[in-house]
């Protein structure tokens, strides 16, 4: 945890130390993520969450990239700054806000960030550095927001 706190970046890469929780770094990032959302974030004006997502995934980009340089490890399980922005998009997006639907939308998105069906292993794969890391993320949100948006046309 030293490590982590020594360096802004790194706390940041870590989700403010949540990364460091074992078993699932992941997980606890994106239990992280949705406390800020419900702390902070859903109370920004809407036509600021779109600028702040895409601020964060950019910042993103250079804190995995960063802290994956210093680590030696281009996808470190312990950087989930790129879980909490892709639970943002998807809390966000989401067709209705409902406490079931943020548990569902939380449970969806960890199913697709870990099990990363095509082509999201594709791309986990593929593509490295700090872009590589934030783009499954976002691209496992898409997957959750389409699933959501057809449970609820069908519920």
């Amino acid at each position: 945890m030293a490590w982590v706190c020594a360096k802004p970046w790194r706390f940041l890469a870590f989700g403010m130390g949540s990364g460091v929780i074992h078993p699932g770094p992941g997980t606890w990032g994106t239990v992280w993520g949705w406390l800020i959302w419900l702390a902070a974030l859903q109370f920004l004006p809407g036509v600021l969450i779109p600028v702040f997502l895409v601020v964060s995934f950019v910042v993103g980009i250079w804190l995995c990239q960063k802290t994956g340089d210093e680590l030696g490890v281009s996808d470190h399980g312990g950087m989930n700054w790129d879980e909490a922005v892709a639970i943002w998009l998807v809390l966000w997006c989401m067709p209705f806000n409902t406490w079931w639907m943020q548990v569902l939308a939380f449970v969806l998105f960890r199913f697709f960030d870990v099990v990363k069906p095509s082509p999201i292993k594709w791309f986990d794969q593929k593509v490295s550095g700090g872009f590589g890391v934030m783009l499954d993320d976002i691209i496992a949100a898409l997957y959750s927001l389409l699933f959501l948006y057809l449970i609820a046309y069908f519920v």
